[in-house]
């Protein structure tokens, strides 16, 4: 049956190929897409968690996603933080903005002195910045960008960077993985944005981990503070998956929807103009003693043979295109997990033998006398 099937295919090479990049094209679409979907949530997340800090500190009412609740509330509570809270080694406030130009990104302001209260440093939580090149910020239009950005934009220490309609010379470039790819003086952004001496969120040192809850209520027990969004880093990464942000599990499944629809039509229109076309042959399969479930076999294991070769194929390119992407555009993290795979292929798998179903069953149901008379 297996030598009877690749000559099948074989015999058929137009309409096998058609299948086949079909099925890839399926696969493509559900790797790269959620990949990328997925790639650059768990870039924001990590980026976030480097950070250092073990509480983050909201005003009442932001958003889960950093950056997208503008600078309500004085800085200043980054001091009242550090003197009412046990446990804590430090609290520096951070002024964050979303900006649109070219691509979706988050801008934070932080404070390094000399700009800005040596106690609101930034490092003090943080650590000190790796610099791969320049240094900490010497005038109020200095930027300080991280490795991947510069090297998608090929900036090099004095280059001009235009932010918020702005031009701002680059003095250091940092390792990734610190929050933002670009940071402004908070003083600078503050004014830029009309909220001097605001901060949107403070990241809070603890002397350990595991008296994040105590310093969190310590926190809301503060008058005034009743209602502050108090997350610890944990509960942060828990928060940071495709069930709990708004519209990224519908899209997913959107886009799981369009890649299976793709699959089944393709696979059904060639399985069932193959069993038409080959008629005669089914005729003389059965008057030889072939059963039913001999034919429904032999159909669906011509779609499950196309279904690997294509799923094999969309892998190749998937990986293909993720490579591309990370090449020439490194701030966009496209991440194929090893689980997506599985479930590429358990789809593009089930979506073709749903399609070759009806197909294989009228194959079988075909009356031997009659298929032999036909021409």
């Amino acid at each position: 049956m297996n030598r009877m099937v690749v000559s099948n295919l074989v015999h058929r090479p137009l309409r096998s190929l058609i299948s086949i990049v079909a099925i890839a094209v399926e696969v493509t679409l559900i790797l790269v897409i959620v990949s990328f979907a997925l790639g650059m949530l768990k870039d924001a997340t990590a980026r976030q968690k480097g950070i250092g800090a073990d509480l983050m500190v909201q005003p009442p009412g932001s958003s889960t996603f950093i950056g997208l609740s503008g600078a309500p509330v004085s800085q200043k509570i980054a001091g009242v933080i550090r003197q009412k809270v046990p446990h804590v080694t430090a609290a520096v406030p951070v002024t964050t903005q979303v900006t649109t130009s070219g691509n979706l990104e988050v801008i934070n302001g932080i404070a390094l002195p000399p700009f800005g209260d040596p106690a609101d440093s930034f490092e003090n939580v943080s650590g000190p910045f790796h610099y791969m090149a320049g240094g900490p910020f010497e005038k109020a239009d200095d930027i300080i960008v991280d490795d991947i950005f510069a090297r998608s934009k090929n900036i090099k220490i004095g280059s001009k960077v235009e932010v918020l309609n702005h031009q701002f010379r680059v003095c250091g470039i940092v390792e990734h993985g610190k929050g933002a790819r670009k940071f402004l003086p908070m003083a600078t952004l503050q004014e830029l944005t009309g909220a001097q001496g605001k901060a949107s969120i403070f990241y809070v040192k603890l002397d350990d981990a595991r008296n994040a809850d105590e310093a969190h209520r310590a926190v809301n027990a503060i008058p005034g503070m009743e209602q502050y969004v108090v997350r610890s880093m944990q509960e942060y990464m828990s928060l940071m998956t495709p069930e709990h942000v708004p519209g990224l599990s519908a899209f997913i499944t959107v886009v799981i929807g369009v890649a299976v629809v793709i699959g089944f039509i393709v696979i059904f229109q060639a399985m069932y103009t193959a069993v038409m076309e080959r008629t005669r042959e089914i005729g003389i399969l059965k008057s030889l003693g072939a059963s039913k479930v001999y034919i429904i076999r032999l159909i669906l294991r011509e779609t499950i043979l196309l279904a690997v070769v294509g799923i094999v194929l969309g892998i190749v390119v998937s990986y293909s295109v993720s490579m591309t992407i990370v090449r020439y555009v490194p701030t966009l993290q496209v991440r194929i997990d090893r689980m997506w795979l599985v479930y590429a292929a358990l789809i593009a798998v089930t979506g073709a033998l749903l399609g070759a179903l009806y197909p294989a069953f009228k194959a079988a149901q075909k009356d031997p006398i009659d298929a032999l008379a036909y021409e």
